[in-house]
């Protein structure tokens, strides 16, 4: 975040001066849901869960899309989206359950994090959609990680990250590599992302959840993780959800005010 943040500062502090109070509390809030907590979620829940797991899990961003677009933002749903959504979350319990046979309580724990996070990735879609459609996806990006950089410099300030970590050049080779994923996984791939939702929907956006149960297998496999037939079972239950909440795009366009 600190580095994102950083790289596009020169794009969000001309656009920050430009947004309206109200706009600023909306690009605030979908840095805070869509980037800044999933970025302390995610590692933690990783403590206890593995890689495979959490990119199943992650694949739930569309159900949660469905719900939360009814509950807050009266974005009506099929029956047909209903029924995948309750197909879903059935394949994410079915997965919560059977992740509990080697660590118990810390496994479920750490699904019910990358649960947690799943849901703020959706709310920051719906924001975007609902809320700041008509932001250019590069001054939004831009805007939301300049606003969340400096929270970030403080917390790494705080953790002892300047003065306890021992600089070797195996120290310095990790943050190379950091700062490629800052660059590419996190500010360009925002920039992309954004603008995907904005000219689509947040449920199609988040669709690309398809690949990452697969993507996360793979890697955990490579790296030697166990892995169960209830995941196959569970994963292959969350996408047959999202498939029949994709029937009917949920989320309307966005009107003028």
């Amino acid at each position: 975040m600190a580095i994102s943040g950083i790289i596009l500062s020169f794009i969000g502090i001309p656009a920050l001066l430009r947004m309206q109070r109200k706009t600023l509390f909306w690009v605030a809030m979908v840095g805070f849901f869509g980037n800044f907590l999933p970025m302390f979620l995610f590692p933690m829940a990783q403590m206890s869960v593995s890689s495979s797991m959490a990119g199943i899990l992650d694949s739930l961003v569309p159900i949660f899309v469905l719900v939360l677009g009814f509950f807050l933002f009266r974005i009506k749903s099929t029956k047909l989206q209903i029924f995948g959504a309750v197909i879903g979350f059935a394949g994410a319990a079915m997965l919560m359950h059977f992740s509990q046979d080697v660590s118990g309580e810390s496994k479920l724990s750490g699904s019910l994090l990358i649960i947690l996070a799943t849901a703020c990735y959706a709310l920051a879609a719906l924001i975007i959609k609902e809320r700041l459609n008509y932001l250019p996806s590069k001054d939004l990006s831009g805007a939301v990680f300049t606003i969340w950089m400096l929270p970030s410099i403080a917390i790494l300030l705080s953790s002892g990250f300047f003065t306890e970590i021992e600089y070797t050049s195996q120290t310095w080779q990790s943050l190379g590599y950091l700062s490629i994923l800052s660059v590419l996984g996190t500010a360009i791939a925002i920039i992309l992302y954004y603008k995907l939702i904005q000219n689509t929907s947040p449920v199609f956006a988040s669709s690309v959840t398809y690949l990452l149960p697969v993507i996360a297998v793979m890697w955990g496999l490579l790296d030697g993780e166990m892995f169960s037939l209830w995941y196959v079972i569970g994963g292959i239950l969350i996408l047959w959800g999202i498939y029949l909440i994709k029937e009917k795009k949920p989320v309307a366009a966005l009107k003028p005010e």
